[in-house]
C-alpha cells in the first residue's frame, strides 16, 4: 500500500488495483496496435479517389488533420465527463467510437466516407487522455513517471506489432487492417465492460460540469494560464507540430522517395515501437536514477532533432539507410520524452483535475497535430520531401529553451 501527500496536503492511502492496472495496460497495448495498424495503407486507400497524384500527400495529411480537429473540440468535454462520471464509461465509449470509425474508413467507397470515418474516430478520441487520467488515479505521484514509462513500453509493443501486422494484412486487401483494428478494439470494449474497475472515487469527482469546462478554447486558455504548466505545454506544442507532420506524411514520403510497399512501411513504423520497448526496459530506469523528468525530456528533444537531421539527409541523398538510422534516433527521443512529460503533467494537479488536465493536454496535442500535417503536407509538396524534417529541427530547437527556463 502506498502513502503519499496530495497537492491539497491531505494524506491519502492508495493501493494499486491489479485489475485496473491490467486493464489499463491492455487498453494501451490494443490502442497501440489499433492506431498504427492502418498507417501503412492510408495512401493506398486514398489513391483510387485522387485524379492528380500530386494531391495525394495533401489528402493524406488532411485526413490526419480532420481527426485532430475533432479531438481538439471533443477532448475537454470527454475529460470533464470522466472527472464527473468516472473514467470507465468514457473510456468504453471512446473505444467503441474508434471501432466504428475503423469500420467506416475500411468500407470507403468515396473520399468523403474516409473523412467521416476519421471524424467519428476523432469525436470519441479521448482514449489516451482518459487512460492517462486512469493511471494517475491509481498510481501515487512519486511513482507516475515510472508507470508512464511502462505505459510507453506497452504501447511500444503494440506499435511494433501494429504496422507490421497492417502491412502483412494489406496483402489480402487494403481495408483488411481497418477491419482487424475494429475487431481488437471491440474485444477491448467487451473486456472492459465486464472486468474494468472504476478508478475515480466518488468523493474525488467533479460536482458539476459547467459550459466553461466543455469549451476547448476556454480550457486551453485556462490551462496555459497555469504558471506551473504553461512553459511545459508550449514546449510540447512546438514538438508535437513536426511530430504530427512526420506521422501524417511518412508513408507518402517512403512511397515517393524509395517506392516502398505497405509491408516495408509497416516495418519502419515498428521501429518507433521497438524504441519504446528498449528505452523503457533498459534506458529509462537508469535515467530516472540520475536525471529529473525535465532533463530527461530535454535529452529526448535533442535526440529528436538529430533524428530529423538524418531523415532530411535521407531525402536529399535518396539513401534509405539514413532514414532507418534517423527513425531509430528519433524513436529514442520520442520514447523518453513522453513518459517524462506525462509525469510532470500529472504531478501538477490533484485527482479531481486529472481528467481536465489530461484532456487539455490532448487538446493542445490535437491542435498541434491539426496544424502540423497541414503545414507539413504543403511544404512537402512545395519545398521538397526534406522540408517537414527541417521544420522539426527548427521548432524543437526553439522548444528546448522554453522547457529549460521552466525548470530554472
Amino acid at each position: 500500500m502506498f502513502q503519499f501527500r496530495s497537492p491539497n496536503e491531505q494524506t491519502t492511502e492508495l493501493t494499486v488495483d491489479k485489475k485496473a492496472l491490467i486493464f489499463g495496460l491492455m487498453s494501451v497495448f490494443l490502442c497501440g496496435i489499433g492506431f498504427t495498424i492502418i498507417a501503412p495503407v492510408v495512401p493506398f486507400l486514398v489513391q483510387p479517389y485522387i485524379s492528380n497524384p500530386g494531391d495525394q500527400a495533401i489528402v493524406v495529411t488532411l485526413l490526419t488533420s480532420v481527426y485532430a480537429v475533432c479531438v481538439f473540440f471533443a477532448a475537454p468535454g470527454l475529460g470533464a465527463l470522466s472527472d464527473r462520471y468516472g473514467r470507465r464509461p468514457v473510456l468504453l465509449v471512446c473505444l467503441l467510437g474508434s471501432a466504428i470509425g475503423y469500420v467506416v474508413f475500411g468500407i470507403g467507397g468515396a473520399l468523403w466516407i474516409l473523412f467521416v470515418g476519421r471524424i467519428i474516430d476523432g469525436i470519441t478520441g479521448g482514449t489516451i487522455s482518459t487512460i492517462f487520467a486512469y493511471f494517475a488515479d491509481i498510481i501515487p505521484p512519486e511513482q507516475r513517471t515510472k508507470y508512464f514509462g511502462w505505459v510507453s513500453a506497452v504501447v511500444g509493443v503494440g506499435t511494433v506489432i501494429g504496422p507490421t501486422l497492417g502491412g502483412f494484412l494489406a496483402k489480402f486487401g487494403y481495408s483488411v487492417p481497418l477491419y482487424f483494428g475494429a475487431i481488437i478494439t471491440l474485444l477491448n470494449v467487451v473486456y472492459g465492460f465486464f472486468y474494468m474497475p472504476e478508478s475515480l472515487d466518488k468523493n474525488n469527482r467533479l460536482k458539476k460540469i459547467t459550459f466553461t469546462r466543455l469549451n476547448p478554447f476556454t480550457q486551453l486558455a485556462n490551462i496555459l494560464a497555469m504558471k506551473n504548466l504553461n512553459r511545459l505545454l508550449v514546449s510540447a506544442f512546438l514538438l508535437w507540430i513536426p511530430n504530427g507532420s512526420l506521422q501524417a506524411v511518412f508513408s507518402q514520403f517512403t512511397i515517393d522517395t524509395f517506392s516502398w510497399k505497405p509491408a516495408l512501411i509497416g516495418l519502419m513504423f515498428s521501429i518507433m515501437g521497438l524504441q519504446d520497448i528498449i528505452s523503457q526496459g533498459l534506458i529509462m530506469p537508469k535515467l530516472l536514477l540520475k536525471l529529473s523528468d525535465a532533463r530527461i525530456a530535454i535529452l529526448g528533444m535533442v535526440a529528436e532533432i538529430i533524428g530529423y537531421s538524418f531523415i532530411a539527409a535521407s531525402a536529399l541523398f535518396s539513401f534509405y539507410p539514413l532514414l532507418i538510422a534517423g527513425m531509430f534516433i528519433f524513436g529514442f527521443g520520442d520514447s523518453i520524452f513522453g513518459p517524462s512529460f506525462n509525469g510532470m503533467l500529472s504531478k501538477s494537479v490533484d485527482s479531481s483535475e486529472q481528467g481536465r488536465i489530461q484532456g487539455g493536454s490532448q487538446s493542445i496535442q490535437a491542435l498541434a497535430r491539426m496544424i502540423g500535417p497541414i503545414i507539413g503536407g504543403q511544404i512537402y509538396v512545395s519545398l521538397g520531401h526534406a522540408a517537414p524534417a527541417f521544420m522539426g529541427m527548427i521548432l524543437i530547437a526553439a522548444a528546448i529553451p522554453v522547457l529549460y527556463k521552466r525548470t530554472m
